[in-house]
């Protein structure tokens, strides 16, 4: 029988604000060990902690991105657990009533869309890092972490599969990215996925037993390691074996999950509200503040540039990130409806590429959205073919001088004059009259080769369209 794998993700996104969620300790990434560890982060008796506004903006901004329920009265909790990393011997984070309660991510699959449900978002502190490789026999303790902020997103077990999570997690990883509340940076830790994965029989309702895959820092990690762990599950079951519970963790260097710790119940944690944090109190004026700083999210800029006659997929990847949206928005301003999609080509084209070659964001582009508009309109209009523009497209980026300039001193205007193509094509059929015959005589190659004679006559810059149609027109 065929067997199902059922996934939900849980994403630790570490909210960008300059400072820790209960203290005035700074969250840069990359300091000396300790040294960002104030008197609250480190649990010294007496000290209190004190909620970090910005932290929770942000949750309601990711709150509203995904049309969650905001509960206007949400709870800090005390989760209780006793490891080296975590002074205080408790993490706070809310537990019963979160900050953010429901809502959904749309996610696109090869098969079309689908609509994955959010469970909760909720706030908490970080731990701090245990760190083993650099000490022998022991371990050391970098409470740098301590204390960062976190939004905690909880997603149903929506996901069928690997790849499926896969896609859900890059989207959520643009969405908080593209509102601001994240850094996204997963080398650095500040997007990380725990896995819940089980496997069912196909046509079962019920779910099978999980086991969570702990901290998945990169997308390829995750497909690998869900992948791994439903086939050691299915095997598991299928040799008469059973499922334990538990936390494991994925060793992407033997490509396997390896057991980490059983599996803990909400009650081991022992929650409770924290006696020294307030409920934390939400005002519609507040909320309304924050909805009208929102930037235009990804679905709506998605239609929005499907409506302008993009493709879907070119529009995917158009929309991948605030930053790629803005560089299209700015380059298709004032580009007619009907030459949107030679933009959209250019930019998932030759710039991706370059891009990608030299390993740059698009805020690091070396051709602005204006010179690619201005490029694209040269092949629109006829100036330029193709081969010529990708050619400027090259020395733009080179940093040599401007479009116009590059143009008059490569000479590399196109001939879409009529007349003098005309001209060409006629003399080329006068010097080659068996391949006319040839090509009268069914032979469509020949008709190839006096295309070819006419682009080598003007040096590749013939209009080709132009040249194809005068010597079908010769030709008769």
């Amino acid at each position: 029988m065929s067997w199902e794998i059922v996934v939900g993700i849980e994403t630790h996104a570490q909210l960008a604000t300059r400072s820790k969620i209960f203290s005035g300790a700074s969250t840069a990434f990359g300091a000396a060990p300790n040294t960002q560890a104030s008197a609250v982060d480190i649990a010294l008796p007496g000290v209190l902690p004190v909620l970090n506004r910005a932290a929770v903006e942000h949750a309601i901004r990711f709150g509203l991105a995904i049309g969650a329920v905001l509960n206007r009265r949400s709870v800090f909790a005390r989760k209780n657990y006793f490891y080296p990393d975590l002074p205080k011997g408790y993490q706070i984070s809310q537990y019963e009533i979160p900050i953010v309660q429901g809502g959904s991510l749309r996610i696109l699959l090869p098969t079309g869309e689908k609509t994955v449900r959010i469970t909760r978002a909720h706030l908490e502190e970080d731990a701090g890092k245990s760190l083993h490789e650099d000490f022998h026999g022991m371990s050391g303790i970098d409470l740098n972490r301590a204390g960062v902020p976190l939004l905690e997103i909880v997603s149903e077990p929506d996901l069928r599969g690997a790849k499926e999570a896969v896609a859900y997690a890059r989207t959520l990883h643009a969405l908080v990215t593209w509102i601001g509340i994240c850094d996204g940076n997963m080398q650095e830790g500040s997007f990380r996925c725990d896995a819940n994965v089980s496997v069912r029989r196909a046509g079962d309702v019920a779910l099978g037993t999980r086991c969570e895959i702990k901290n998945l820092n990169s997308f390829r990690f995750m497909e690998r390691a869900i992948e791994h762990e439903a086939a050691r599950q299915i095997a598991l079951l299928e040799d008469g074996g059973k499922v334990i519970q538990e936390t494991r963790l994925y060793d992407p260097e033997r490509d396997e999950t390896r057991p980490m710790r059983t599996k803990e119940e909400a009650q081991d944690y022992r929650y409770f509200p924290d006696p020294d944090l307030l409920p934390l109190v939400l005002t519609e004026d507040e909320v309304e503040r924050i909805r009208q700083s929102l930037p235009v999210l990804p679905e709506a800029r998605r239609s929005e540039f499907v409506a302008r006659g993009i493709p879907g997929a070119q529009a995917d990847l158009l929309t991948s990130s605030i930053g790629l949206s803005n560089y299209a928005i700015s380059a298709l301003e004032g580009v007619p409806k009907g030459r949107a999609a030679s933009i959209a080509n250019w930019i998932a084209g030759p710039l991706s590429a370059k891009l990608n070659e030299a390993d740059l964001q698009i805020e690091q582009t070396k051709i602005s959205a204006e010179q690619l508009r201005r490029l694209a309109e040269k092949v629109d209009d006829g100036t330029l073919s193709g081969k010529m523009a990708k050619e400027v497209f090259d020395a733009v980026w080179s940093d040599e001088e401007t479009i116009d300039e590059i143009i008059a001193r490569r000479g590399l205007r196109q001939i879409s004059d009529a007349g003098e193509i005309e001209k060409i094509v006629d003399a080329v059929l006068a010097a080659n009259a068996r391949q006319v015959d040839d090509y009268r005589a069914g032979k469509e190659k020949a008709f190839n080769s006096l295309v070819g004679q006419v682009m080598k006559a003007t040096k590749g810059k013939a209009n080709p369209a132009q040249v194809n149609e005068i010597l079908r027109r010769r030709l008769g």
